[in-house]
C-alpha cells in the first residue's frame, strides 16, 4: 500500500532532525527556511564572535574552541550549562563566553550548525508535548543502526521518539565504536 509505504522515514539523525524542524521549528524559533551552516560557516562565525569578545586566536586556537563547542552540543549543554560546568576554568570560561556569543548570532540569522540540528530538535520536542507525542505516535516502530556511535544527543533524540510505544531496535556492535573522539558513548549500546 503506497500510503503506508509514504509514511515510513529513513535517513540519518540529521536528515530526519531537520525534517522535524523544517515543519515545527518556529515553535523553539527557527523559520522554515533556516540556513545550516558548514564547517566554513561555523568557523568564521566562530572567529567573528571571539573577534566581538576579543579573544586572541594565538591565545585560544579557533580548533580547540570549535571542538568543544561541538562537544558540548553533543552532550546538549547550552552556554549557560557549559559556563556552569566549566566557569572556573579560565580557558573554558573563555569557550563558554565565545559559545554564548556564537549561538546568539546563529540565533540572529535564522541558522543552525550541524551540531545543533540534534540538540535543537531534542529541544523541540522537550519543550512541545504536543510536537513530541506526535512524533511518538507517527512512529510505531523505531530502528537505529549502527547504535554503538550514537553520542549522548542521538541517545536522547532516540528515546523520545520512541517513548509512547517503545518498539525500539538497535543494531550494533560494541566492538566496532570508531566515533569515541565525537563523543560516541559506548553505553548507549550497553
Amino acid at each position: 500500500d503506497d500510503e503506508v509505504a509514504n509514511s515510513i522515514w529513513a535517513g540519518t539523525f540529521h536528515s530526519v532532525c531537520v525534517r522535524i524542524l523544517r515543519t515545527h521549528g518556529e515553535k523553539i524559533g527557527y523559520g522554515k527556511n533556516f540556513n545550516i551552516y558548514d564547517a566554513d560557516d561555523s568557523k568564521r562565525a566562530i572567529l567573528a564572535a571571539m573577534k566581538t569578545l576579543k579573544i586572541d586566536e594565538k591565545i585560544l586556537p579557533i580548533k580547540t574552541v570549535q571542538s568543544a563547542i561541538s562537544r558540548a552540543k553533543d552532550a546538549l549543554q547550552t552556554p549557560a550549562d557549559f559556563m556552569r560546568e566549566n566557569g572556573g576554568d579560565f580557558r573554558l570560561g573563555k569557550i563558554g563566553e565565545v559559545y554564548e556569543e556564537y549561538q546568539k548570532n546563529l540565533r540572529l540569522s535564522n541558522s543552525l550548525d550541524f551540531d545543533d540540528i540534534i540538540m535543537q530538535t531534542v529541544k523541540l520536542l522537550r519543550e512541545n508535548e504536543d510536537v513530541c507525542r506526535y512524533y511518538q505516535n507517527k512512529f510505531k516502530y523505531v530502528c537505529v543502526d549502527e547504535f554503538q556511535d550514537t553520542n549522548v544527543a542521538q541517545f536522547v533524540l532516540t528515546a523520545l521518539i520512541s517513548g509512547h510505544y517503545r518498539n525500539l531496535m538497535v543494531v550494533g556492535d560494541d566492538d566496532q565504536s570508531i566515533y569515541k573522539f565525537r563523543g560516541a558513548t559506548i553505553e548507549n549500546i550497553l
